[in-house]
C-alpha cells in the first residue's frame, strides 16, 4: 500500500475554480499541486442572524455544509512540509475566500503564501509566485463589514415583510435600493402626459434641412395651427442660404473595458444579459479550452473598474495595430484614460486580451460562439482605444425663410476624412445602430446667399416620449454612476432582483417592476428611507472603500449603521399595521352586489376583492395575473378575473381542460396535471387550441421522464437521477437499485424507510434560509 505521505504535495496552489486550476496546472511541473476551493468554504450560518451585535459584531462562520468534504479534502493534502498558496482572486471577495480557507484549513499559525495575478499565463503565474505577500485583512475587513451588514439588513427587514405584506419576501441593501429606481421610473412613466409638437422639414434637390429657430428662438411648434402657419409664410418667401460652417474635428475612442462598460456594451451589440456576459467572459479568462500552441486564459480579470493598461500592452498595440492597419493608425505616446469611478479599487488593470497578436479569427475555431464574439468585441475596444483620433469634416448650412426672414433651418453633414481608430471599432449606444454611428452624410456645395428652390415642405405631427425603462445595460450604468454596489455586485444584483419576483423583462427586454416590487418598495421608502436611499447607500460603499484602504475601522462602521437600524425595525414592528402598508387600491362597486371592488396584495400575490371583511357575507376573493399590475389594473380587468376558472372544452380523452391563474402564475389543468401558460400568457385569453398544444407537449415532456406510474407513487427520471415521489414528497432511491425493476410493494418500501429530512424542525425553521437576502 502506498505511504500517505506520498499524497502530501510540496507546493499545493488552491484556487476557487477547476477550470482555473486545469489551466494553471499546465504552467507548472509536477512539484506543484492546483486544487479549487470551489468559491467560499466558510459562511455566516443561514438559520440566525451569525453575528454578536454586543461582542463587537463577531462573526459566527461555519464551514457550509456542502464545503466539508471540499475541506476535508484540501486537509489531506497538507503536512507540515507544504507550502500552501493561496491564489483566490484578487479583489475583496477573492481576499476573503483566502482568509477563510486559513481558518478552515487551520493555516492560521503557519507561513501562508498570498499571490495575485489578473491575467493567468505562465509569465503571470510564475511573477506571482515570486512575489508572494501576507493576505490583506483591511481587504478582509471590508468584505466582512460588506457581508454582515448585507446579513443585518436582510434578516432583521425580511421576517418584517412576511408580517406585513406576504411570507417569502426578502430585502437586501443593494437590490432594495436597484428595484426603488425601478419603480421610481416607473411611476415617471406612468404619470407621463405626452405633449403634442411638429417637425418641420425642407426638402430640396439634394438635401433636406429642419426647422431649428423661430424670430432668433429655438422652434417650439405645439399644434397643427403653427405649423400651417409657418408652412404658408415660408411659401411666399425665398430660401437663402445665411452661412456654411466648414470644420475638422476629431473623435477620440472610448477607453478599454470596465466591468460595468462590458456588461453595457454586450447588452447593445450582442443582446447578452449581464449574468450571460460575466459566465462567458469568466471562461475566456480562466482559459479551459484548447488552442494549438497556447496555454492560458484569453483575457485578464473581468472583475474591475479601472481603465489603466499595462505597459506591456500598450506597446504590444503599437506593434499589433502597425501591422494590421499601418502605421499612421497607431500613436507616438499611448493614451491614457482617467478612472470615471471615484475608487476604482477592484483590480489593477482594464480588461483586455492577455495577448493581442492572438487576433479573434486566430482562435475562433477553438472557442463556443459566444466565447468568439466577447473576445472579438474586447480585442477590437483594446486596440481602438490605442488607435489615432478619427477625422471627420462637419458641414452645417444655416437657411434663412419666411415672409419676414423668421424662419431659420439647419441641415447637417459629415464626411471621414481619416477613420483612425474607427476602422477597429465603433462604441455602442444604447438605441443607435453602431453602423450608423459615423457614416458619411454628404452636402453638395452651396455658397452663402445662394436661393435654394424648395421641392417639398413636410409637416409631422409628433408626440413627447415617457422616459424609457430601464434595461439591464443601462441599470448597470445607473448604478455605477450613483456609487451603488461594486463589479462584482452588479450582475448578482439584477438576476437576484428578478427571481425574486420584484422585477420582470418585458418582451423588449426593458425591466418592469412587478405589484409585489412596488409595494415593497413603498413599504421600505416609508419605514426605512435610507435602504432605498441613493445617497446612503453609495456612502455605505465608500465607507467599505475606506476600510479596505485601512483608513476606518469595520467594527465602528457597523455599529454607526447597526444599533439605529435595529431599534427601527423593532418600533415599526409594533406600530405598523398590515392594511397601513397593503393600501387597497378601490376600482370601483360591483354591479351585481353593489359591493366595492379592489386590489391588493393577499397571501399568494396579488389579488381582487369584492366586498370586505366587515360583510356579513365573506368577500370573494381573484388572483389577479401576473400580466396585470396593481397600481395600472382596470376596474372592467379586474371584474374579468372573477371568469376563472375558465373552462375550455375536452381534451382528446374527455376530459375537461380548464384554465385558471395560481400561486405559481397562470396554468392549464386537465385531470390531476397542471402545465404552466408561457409567461406573459393572459389565461382570460387562452383558447381551447393554445391549451391543447401546451398539454399535449407537458405530457410528452412527463412521459420521458416518468419510468413507472402506479397512481399516487411515481418513479421518475429527475435533473438529477431516479427518484420517487408521492403524496407531493420526493425519496431516493437506494444506491445499486435499478429504477426500472422497481414495483409498487418495493416503491413503498423504500418510502416506509426514508429516513426524516435533515434538519427538519417545522415551518419556522424551513423559512428561515431566506432572510439572508
Amino acid at each position: 500500500m502506498l505511504n500517505e505521505q506520498n499524497f502530501m504535495a510540496k507546493n499545493l496552489i488552491i484556487v476557487e475554480s477547476p477550470a482555473k486550476a486545469r489551466t494553471i496546472s499546465k504552467f507548472l511541473g509536477n512539484e506543484y499541486t492546483v486544487t479549487a476551493s470551489m468559491g467560499h468554504v466558510r459562511d455566516l450560518p443561514s438559520s440566525k442572524l451569525g453575528f454578536d451585535p454586543k461582542n463587537g459584531f463577531s462573526p459566527e462562520y461555519e464551514i457550509s455544509k456542502n464545503k466539508k468534504k471540499t475541506v476535508a479534502d484540501l486537509k489531506k493534502q497538507i503536512d507540515k512540509n507544504t507550502v500552501v498558496f493561496l491564489a483566490t482572486d484578487e479583489d475583496r471577495e477573492g481576499e476573503a475566500i483566502s482568509w477563510h480557507l486559513l481558518q478552515a484549513l487551520g493555516l492560521e499559525k503557519r507561513p501562508v503564501k498570498r499571490i495575485v495575478f489578473h491575467e493567468i499565463t505562465k509569465p503571470a503565474i510564475l511573477r506571482a509566485l515570486e512575489n508572494p505577500r501576507d493576505v490583506d485583512q483591511n481587504l478582509v475587513d471590508a468584505q466582512q463589514a460588506r457581508r454582515i451588514l448585507d446579513r443585518a439588513v436582510g434578516y432583521e427587514l425580511s421576517p418584517l415583510l412576511w408580517k406585513k405584506i406576504k411570507p417569502g419576501l426578502s430585502a437586501g441593501r443593494v437590490q432594495s435600493v436597484s428595484v426603488h429606481i425601478l419603480v421610481e421610473r416607473e411611476r415617471e412613466i406612468r404619470k407621463f402626459v405626452p405633449v403634442e409638437y411638429w417637425k418641420i422639414k425642407a426638402d430640396f434637390a439634394e438635401f433636406s434641412a429642419e426647422l431649428k429657430k423661430l424670430n432668433g428662438k429655438t422652434a417650439k411648434v405645439v399644434n397643427e395651427s403653427e405649423a400651417l402657419r409657418i408652412e404658408a409664410s415660408v411659401k411666399q418667401g425665398d430660401f437663402v442660404v445665411t452661412e456654411v460652417d466648414e470644420r475638422m474635428t476629431n473623435r477620440n475612442p472610448a477607453a478599454p473595458f470596465t466591468t460595468s462598460t462590458i456588461q453595457q456594451e454586450a447588452s447593445v451589440k450582442l443582446g447578452y444579459s449581464v449574468k450571460r456576459t460575466m459566465v462567458v467572459a469568466q471562461q475566456l479568462y480562466e482559459g479551459n479550452f484548447e488552442i494549438p500552441d497556447y496555454s492560458g486564459g484569453l483575457i485578464t480579470y473581468m472583475r474591475t473598474d479601472s481603465v489603466a493598461l499595462a505597459e506591456l500592452a500598450l506597446t504590444q498595440a503599437q506593434e499589433v495595430i502597425s501591422s494590421e492597419y499601418g502605421v499612421k493608425f497607431g500613436l507616438k505616446e499611448p493614451r491614457l484614460f482617467k478612472n470615471r469611478t471615484a475608487n476604482a479599487q477592484e483590480a489593477h488593470e482594464a480588461i483586455r486580451p492577455v495577448d493581442l497578436s492572438l487576433k479573434p479569427s486566430a482562435v475562433k475555431d477553438h472557442l463556443s460562439s459566444d466565447q468568439f464574439r466577447l473576445y472579438s468585441m474586447v480585442w477590437k475596444r483594446t486596440l481602438a482605444s490605442q488607435m489615432a483620433s478619427a477625422e471627420i469634416a462637419r458641414t452645417t448650412l444655416k437657411i434663412e425663410a419666411g415672409v419676414k426672414k423668421e424662419c431659420q433651418f439647419v441641415a447637417k453633414g459629415q464626411r471621414v476624412v481619416f477613420p483612425g481608430f474607427l476602422q477597429a471599432y465603433t462604441e455602442a449606444l444604447e438605441g443607435q445602430n453602431p453602423m450608423v454611428a459615423e457614416k458619411d452624410v454628404i452636402l453638395p456645395k452651396v455658397e452663402k446667399d445662394q436661393q435654394l428652390p424648395l421641392k417639398k415642405l413636410n409637416l409631422e405631427q409628433l408626440f413627447t416620449k415617457p422616459p424609457p425603462r430601464y434595461t439591464e445595460a443601462s441599470l448597470v450604468k445607473k448604478m455605477e454612476s450613483e456609487g451603488i454596489g461594486r463589479p462584482s455586485t452588479y450582475a448578482p444584483t439584477i438576476s437576484t432582483i428578478q427571481d425574486r419576483g420584484y422585477v420582470e423583462a418585458t418582451p423588449e427586454k426593458q425591466l418592469k417592476p412587478t405589484s409585489i416590487g412596488e409595494v415593497v418598495t413603498d413599504f421600505l421608502t416609508d419605514h426605512f428611507a435610507e435602504i432605498v436611499n441613493l445617497g446612503f447607500t453609495a456612502k455605505i460603499e465608500r465607507n467599505f472603500d475606506r476600510i479596505a484602504n485601512g483608513e476606518e475601522k469595520w467594527v465602528e462602521m457597523l455599529g454607526n449603521f447597526y444599533q439605529p437600524f435595529h431599534q427601527r425595525v423593532v418600533e415599526k414592528d409594533e406600530s405598523v399595521t398590515r392594511a397601513e402598508v397593503l393600501k387597497r387600491r378601490e376600482l370601483g362597486t360591483d354591479p351585481e352586489s353593489g359591493k366595492p371592488v379592489s386590489v391588493s396584495i393577499g397571501r399568494y400575490g396579488p389579488m381582487v376583492q369584492i366586498g370586505t371583511r366587515d360583510d356579513e357575507e365573506k368577500p370573494r376573493f381573484a388572483s389577479l395575473p401576473s400580466n396585470l399590475n396593481l397600481n395600472e389594473v382596470t376596474f372592467e380587468e379586474a371584474m374579468e378575473c372573477f371568469a376563472l376558472p375558465r373552462t375550455l372544452g375536452n381534451y382528446e380523452n374527455g376530459e375537461e381542460i380548464i384554465v385558471n391563474n395560481g400561486r405559481f402564475g397562470p396554468y392549464v389543468k386537465l385531470g390531476k396535471n397542471f402545465f404552466s401558460l408561457p409567461k406573459g400568457d393572459d389565461p382570460l385569453k387562452t383558447e381551447l387550441a393554445q391549451a391543447v398544444e401546451i398539454i399535449r407537449e407537458g405530457l410528452e415532456k412527463k412521459a420521458k421522464s416518468t419510468i413507472h406510474d402506479f397512481g399516487d407513487i411515481l418513479v421518475l427520471d429527475g435533473r438529477y437521477g431516479p427518484y420517487i415521489r408521492s403524496a407531493k414528497k420526493n425519496y431516493k432511491i437506494p444506491k445499486g437499485v435499478d429504477p426500472v425493476s422497481l414495483d409498487e410493494a418495493a416503491c413503498l418500501k423504500i418510502i416506509a424507510e426514508a429516513p426524516p429530512p435533515k434538519g427538519f424542525k417545522g415551518r419556522k425553521n424551513k423559512t428561515a434560509k431566506k432572510q439572508t437576502a
